[in-house]
């Protein structure tokens, strides 16, 4: 496994954050444990949940299974940097939400952060992060928060997600007057088929030295052979059966499937090891469901994409441009 320091800190991470989304709904505790291991044992350390994950199953089930499978020992907690995110509330679905019990006030914060770690069986959380933003929080309320956990010992570092280039700007621009650390990571939509992050995102994370975690790296399975599955055993569903429906779209995935074909290549492999070319991406996140995914995966932060397959990779999924050129002259 190769490993790169998370933005601006000291903090040594994967160049592959394991998801857990899948962890409850789609992934039972046992199965989910297995991924962990093999994750582990393969060099994965940064390990990404958030406290609403595990919809389907209840919301926190997925902060549970990841805490029981910390109980097991063998310095399984010791070597993982932990991420977990608050922002949603966690009521069951349909249920009226209690006034302060979502986004980011500080009481909220602090409600929030002590219920994750009693999920999780820890007594700290390394990176904590903002899962939306909050258009009636000021970020010196949040920052308030945040440096009380931090003196507490709870938290170690902030970060956000689905945060816009000015956000992270004013968030890290505030936490700069106030003499705290500010954000040191960024969770983004990002791959080949949705570069918008290219055009403020990106910058503004280099600039303030936050780490991009682009999350959704083959969106939706759409850039992991949706089309070769569609012809096999297999047929894709969700958001990749709904883009294939456009012509636009089918065409475009046809001459990516049939360029990566060309130089022997799978697909979802190329998709990942495309992003890790990235400056400023740290580590794309992967959700597998299972162990072949997994593997999949780790495969790809080994794979060197040849000059000639990146520049054809740019033809058929062009990205803006840089930044401010791009949309300025």
């Amino acid at each position: 496994m190769k490993y790169t320091q998370l933005g601006r800190t000291g903090l040594k991470v994967s160049r592959l954050t394991l998801g857990t989304m899948n962890f409850g709904p789609f992934t039972n505790e046992p199965d989910s444990h297995s991924l962990m291991d093999t994750a582990l044992d393969a060099g994965v350390n940064y390990f990404d949940t958030a406290n609403v994950y595990g919809q389907g199953a209840g919301k926190g089930r997925t902060e549970e299974i990841i805490g029981t499978w910390f109980t097991q020992g063998g310095e399984r907690r010791d070597k993982v940097v932990l991420a977990t995110k608050v922002y949603g509330n966690m009521t069951a679905d349909g249920e009226a939400v209690w006034p302060n019990h979502d986004r980011l006030s500080a009481l909220n914060i602090r409600r929030a952060v002590e219920a994750s770690l009693r999920r999780l069986q820890t007594d700290y959380i390394d990176i904590y992060q903002f899962h939306h933003i909050d258009r009636h929080t000021p970020f010196e309320e949040i920052w308030q928060a945040v440096d009380v956990l931090v003196q507490q010992g709870k938290i170690l570092y902030a970060g956000s997600s689905n945060f816009p280039g000015y956000k992270i700007a004013q968030a890290n621009e505030i936490a700069a007057r106030r003499g705290t650390f500010g954000l040191v990571s960024e969770q983004c939509l990002y791959n080949l088929a949705v570069r918008d992050a290219e055009m403020e995102v990106l910058p503004a994370s280099q600039e303030y030295g936050v780490g991009v975690i682009p999350w959704s790296p083959l969106h939706g399975g759409l850039l992991g052979g949706a089309l070769k599955k569609q012809e096999g055993a297999r047929r894709s569903g969700g958001r990749a059966a709904a883009e294939l429906a456009k012509p636009e779209v089918r065409a475009q995935v046809q001459a990516y499937e049939d360029l990566v074909d060309k130089h022997g290549l799978e697909p979802g492999e190329v998709a990942l090891a495309w992003l890790l070319t990235r400056p400023g991406v740290t580590a794309p996140i992967v959700g597998p469901r299972t162990a072949e995914q997994l593997a999949s995966a780790l495969r790809a932060v080994e794979l060197e994409l040849p000059r000639e397959l990146l520049d054809s990779l740019d033809e058929i999924f062009p990205g803006p441009g840089p930044s401010p050129e791009s949309f300025a002259w």
